[in-house]
């Protein structure tokens, strides 16, 4: 409920204010859609022995340093005594076009969690830092189009694609991407949810699986919370 309702406001607020932008680009650029799923990962520090922690949300101090690149921007920071405890990256799909944007997508979070541990492995959060939980949630629209397969291409490739791959929607492959994203060690864990527009009145919303699942994130991270609190 509160993902669409943010993004009808900051669209609704665009529009008063004459510099919509084109399409419901209006509903993006606010950085507001989001903030429902910040505040709950607020209340699970909080809630698993952190509340002293700093717990970073605004962008001016939402940098790392990377080791391909000189920074990344994520959407949550959790630092604790100076030590790097998490970094979690949220991410919104909202058609009407899934194609293009579901491949960058995949290939941001992929290139963020290999720049973010060579960083580590460099010793960019201090050498004896204990291995921090990075996290990548992705809220997708439930509509016709990302329920459908992709329309497969006319020109035969050079090779075939993994078999999960054939045949499946674009809600199937965001599940896929994030199942691989766990079991190749990337991200601690990871979200894919799918709600439709209607949900602003009533809240609705799928988990893709149960690797992926909301109550899965919730808890690998508030695990990971409760034992940085546990060293003191």
């Amino acid at each position: 409920m509160a993902f669409w309702g943010n993004r009808q406001k900051a669209l609704e607020a665009k529009l008063e204010s004459g510099k919509a932008d084109i399409g419901e680009r209006g509903a993006v650029t606010s950085g507001t859609n989001m903030d429902g799923f910040v505040a709950l990962m607020i209340d699970i520090v909080e809630a698993n022995g952190l509340a002293h922690a700093e717990i970073h949300r605004t962008k001016g101090v939402l940098t790392l340093p990377g080791f391909f690149r000189p920074t990344k921007l994520w959407d949550i920071l959790v630092i604790n005594k100076g030590r790097l405890v998490a970094a979690i990256e949220m991410k919104s799909h909202v058609g009407p076009s899934f194609s293009n944007n579901a491949n960058n997508r995949a290939e941001e979070a992929i290139g963020t969690a290999h720049d973010f541990w060579t960083a580590y492995r460099e010793g960019a959060f201090g050498m004896d830092t204990p291995r921090p939980f990075i996290g990548w949630l992705v809220m997708v629209e439930d509509a016709h189009r990302s329920r459908r397969p992709p329309k497969g291409r006319k020109a035969k490739a050079h090779f075939p694609m993994f078999p999960e791959f054939v045949g499946a929607s674009y809600l199937e492959r965001y599940d896929i991407l994030c199942q691989k994203l766990v079991r190749e060690n990337l991200y601690g864990a990871t979200c894919a949810l799918s709600s439709p527009r209607e949900a602003v009145d009533t809240g609705d919303y799928a988990d893709l699986s149960e690797l992926t699942g909301i109550r899965s994130f919730v808890s690998a991270f508030a695990g990971h919370i409760a034992a940085e609190a546990a060293r003191g």
